[in-house]
């Protein structure tokens, strides 16, 4: 039961009420624990029953909100921060994860920490934008446009919740209200159809696993994550389909796991004959292995492994690629590439937007979408070639006005 004390000045005149709820005893030492408190000042205008009525009413609310533990009028952001994690965990990734917790110890906390929720203006929250963009990387930068956008979004996420639970009536971090830097549209890095001719040439002197895993990167576009968790058991020799139905992840200090693939995206895609076979001699590779090492040898029918047969490490991939274009004097590209390489090389052999997007596993055809302009550059380049090559030898016949 919520207990009501007026508070009033020198001339006896009520000014305010303290709303107290009590928190019990702890249950470790039995002492009673500090209560919860709230001050609330009646409107002006308002008749004594009508102020009644809403400091009852009030009284009531604050103690349902404690009995959630917690109270609107006094929790702060840094109070709040652990309880929005609980919430939130069971929706996002591991990695997801712990880059919100980072954010929120590194950043949010010392920024805002000591604020009530209901102190938090959009004033502050510009502010921490301006404390964002004074953030150097590794190499001493300052950080970009969109990496301070990306940081700004777990502060958004904190405060959407917030507004959920009724904590505040509107978030004030919303986008549209912020002064916040311009990002600049990166490009999207790929390989003409020369360069990827060229790679695939070079692989074929690299050990059997890494081709697999590139040509698959290529011909199926699928995530990195996608591609370290492969088992053999996905690959359906009749149908030439392979399944891709989970993602391989590490978090920092803790062993490799597995969740669903982005977007809970589960999809079938086509593989072509020269996948199917390199496939098959990786599994014989794999069964010799397994025979050679006996009881040693971790089964779990990977496609990728370490050399006792355990998953590689999701990182594994990315600086066995760097190495690769390296030693065969290859442009430098992301392994990601590959996907977006697999996209674009799709809608130039004629393959429509939609069926792009269910083999790169999309959850949104604008993000399949972004490729296509890549192939209207394209066309345009080729268009100016050929101009060139038609009319460059034409123009000393174009005859002269007036004859």
């Amino acid at each position: 039961m919520a207990y009501i004390q007026p508070r009033t000045n020198k001339d006896g005149k009520i000014t305010s009420y303290t709303i107290k709820v009590h928190k019990g005893r702890d249950p470790l030492t039995g002492k009673q624990l500090k209560p919860y408190i709230m001050s609330w000042k009646p409107p002006e205008g308002k008749s004594e029953k009508q102020v009644e009525k809403e400091l009852n009413k009030a009284a009531v609310l604050f103690e349902e909100q404690c009995s959630h533990g917690i109270p609107t009028s006094t929790i702060k952001l840094a109070d709040f921060c652990p309880k929005y994690l609980e919430i939130v965990e069971a929706t996002i990734s591991p990695t997801t994860m712990q880059f919100y917790k980072s954010q929120i110890d590194k950043y949010i906390i010392p920024s805002l920490g000591h604020l009530k929720l209901k102190e938090i203006k959009t004033a502050h929250v510009q502010g921490y934008v301006k404390e964002l963009t004074s953030l150097t990387n590794k190499d001493g930068a300052p950080i970009s446009a969109a990496t301070v956008r990306r940081y700004l979004t777990v502060l958004q996420s904190v405060l959407t919740q917030a507004v959920k639970l009724d904590l505040i009536a509107d978030t004030p971090a919303k986008t549209e209200k912020l002064s916040l830097p311009k990002v600049v549209e990166q490009k999207i890095e790929i390989f003409t159809k020369q360069q990827a001719a060229e790679m695939l040439n070079c692989l074929e002197q690299e050990d059997l696993q890494f081709q697999v895993l590139v040509q698959l990167a290529i011909h199926t576009g699928a995530r990195r994550g996608e591609l370290v968790s492969l088992r053999f058991s996905d690959i359906d020799y009749e149908t030439a389909k392979l399944t891709i139905e989970r993602a391989a992840i590490k978090v920092k200090d803790e062993e490799v796991q597995i969740k669903a693939p982005k977007d809970y995206e589960i999809r079938m895609v086509s593989l072509n004959q020269a996948c199917l076979d390199l496939i098959t001699l990786l599994k014989k590779e794999k069964e010799s292995q397994a025979r050679r090492l006996g009881d040693k040898w971790v089964e779990g029918d990977w496609l990728f492994t370490q050399c006792n047969g355990e998953i590689i490490h999701p990182h594994s991939p990315t600086k066995q690629f760097s190495k690769f274009l390296k030693r065969h004097g290859l442009p430098h590209r992301k392994l990601h590439s590959l996907r977006h390489t697999s996209a674009t090389l799709l809608l130039y052999g004629g393959a429509n937007i939609k069926q792009v997007q269910g083999r790169l596993g999309h959850g949104d055809i604008e993000t399949t979408n972004k490729y296509l302009k890549y192939i209207e550059e394209a066309d345009v380049e080729s268009s100016n070639i050929l101009d060139t090559m038609l009319n460059s030898g034409n123009k000393k016949n174009v005859p002269k006005q007036g004859t």
